[in-house]
């Protein structure tokens, strides 16, 4: 109960920021003329670099006839600080795990602060990895052990990793490694756990950062994410208040035409993708091929579609993390994904 218990202390502190900050508005039917999108660290936000780079939104914004909207986009630490940008209304949409949009739905559906899911932007895996060499399994770790996550309890890793402690010792036992926790963005868990100079051995990580750790000698794969959920699983998805969609349709659907096409243009153009993410990130450690590489692994999957959503809800509500348990992902998400074959 504890995560939900922190996303609602979250919440209730700031109801009225919910309903998002005043806006600078178009003359197109009154809609907002300036927008703040945010993201966090790593491969899994490569279709937000490409949607800044090509000016998709504008792009698309244009075609809807506002030719002027300007698009802010920032990148945060990790999961929690990006829902609280959310609640706070610093943010008009953003990219969080599956566990974050639910929980802020569970919590806010039928309220005029409702958050829903725009779409998913990709479904990738995060490895479980460590550099401690006696360590195999989950069961083997022990109150030695800091696993870095986004954020502790409420990330796609901390929820995943919570499955997968159910499923290990039975779902009374789903909290038995939230001890060994410990909040830290990707960057950072990585240097850790590459250089063994810190209390951090292992990390939930995400690419590219778990390719860079798996060269690290002495550095193991403990556990996949996509082991846990049964295959690709939605790892991204754009997170967004029901109001500012209702004010804005326009805009929102300017929103989501961009990432599909920035899906598209990675599936078709992985190598100019790869270029993107290097100047994007000012990454010194991969050269455009091997970056093109690591985008093209058939482990990671560039659509708008929610994968495995419903496993994640189901098992929350199953802990009382959540405390409705929606009748299908679609009641979470907003209609532009509805026709999509997700799960």
């Amino acid at each position: 109960m504890i995560l939900r218990r922190n996303f609602c202390k979250a919440i209730a502190a700031a109801p009225v920021a919910m309903a998002m900050p005043s806006l600078l508005r178009s003359s197109f039917a009154d809609e907002a003329s300036s927008i703040v999108m945010m993201s966090q660290h790593g491969l899994p936000y490569l279709p937000m670099m490409v949607m800044d780079s090509l000016k998709l939104v504008e792009k698309h914004a244009a075609k809807a006839g506002m030719p002027s909207l300007k698009t802010d986009y920032r990148t945060m630490g990790g999961t929690q600080s990006l829902i609280d940008a959310l609640i706070s209304g610093q943010m008009h949409f953003g990219v969080t795990g599956v566990p974050g949009l639910t929980v802020l739905w569970d919590k806010t559906a039928g309220t005029p602060n409702e958050v829903r899911g725009l779409c998913a932007v990709q479904s990738m895996p995060f490895m479980l990895l460590t550099n401690r060499e006696s360590v195999k399994t989950i069961r083997d770790f022990t109150d030695r052990d800091k696993i870095a996550v986004p954020a502790v309890k409420v990330s796609n890793q901390a929820i995943c990793l919570q499955m997968a402690a159910a499923k290990e010792w039975g779902d009374d036992q789903y909290a038995r490694l939230d001890a060994f926790t410990i909040s830290r963005s990707h960057p950072e868990a990585a240097v850790s756990v590459i250089s063994k100079a810190t209390e951090i051995n292992s990390h939930y990580a995400v690419a590219p950062f778990y390719y860079y750790e798996l060269a690290t000698p002495g550095v193991h794969n403990v556990l996949k994410s996509y082991d846990t959920l049964g295959g690709p699983a939605t790892n991204g998805t754009m997170i967004m208040s029901r109001k500012f969609y209702d004010a804005n349709p326009k805009v929102s659907e300017a929103v989501f035409a961009a990432v599909t096409e920035a899906n598209d243009f990675i599936n078709k153009k992985p190598g100019e993708a790869a270029e993107i993410y290097i100047k994007t990130t000012n990454e010194k450690r991969s050269s455009q091929a091997e970056m093109a590489k690591f985008i093209s692994d058939p482990d990671n999957v560039w659509t708008t579609t929610p994968q495995q959503n419903m496993k994640y809800a189901a098992f929350m509500h199953k802990v009382g993390t959540m405390k409705r348990l929606p009748d299908s992902w679609k009641d979470y998400y907003l209609p532009q994904v509805h026709a999509l074959p997700g799960a």
